[in-house]
């Protein structure tokens, strides 16, 4: 049989594409850096923030899920442009559910 032949034989198999997934699974997987602040908005769409600073708009309203990943410490605010008193304060590394909603967030690096 020729080699031809044979790798014609192996591709209707369906072993290419094995050999590939068990290529690829050896392969070390590179992290994609995700976003620093996230959240699930009132509008049920997911919102991210890639290296926030300062009073940021919360698209969507703010009013699910929120994962702080970054270096900087969140201040929720139920008004826009961070006015009044900040519902939730939120550290670095910090994941939580908030509830009703918050309409703007500030960032300050903590030191």
């Amino acid at each position: 049989m020729s080699i031809d032949r044979t790798l014609r034989s192996v591709v209707r198999a369906g072993a290419v594409p094995l050999l590939l997934m068990a290529a690829a699974a050896s392969l070390p997987a590179a992290a994609a850096p995700g976003p620093d602040f996230q959240y699930v908005g009132q509008d049920d769409k997911v919102h991210g923030l890639s290296a926030p600073h300062g009073c940021v708009a919360a698209e969507g309203g703010g009013g699910r899920a929120v994962t702080n990943s970054g270096r900087a410490t969140a201040a929720l605010y139920r008004e826009p442009r961070c006015a009044g008193a900040p519902v939730a304060v939120l550290r670095p590394g910090t994941v939580t559910p908030v509830r009703p909603y918050f309409a703007s967030v500030r960032f300050s690096v903590t030191g």
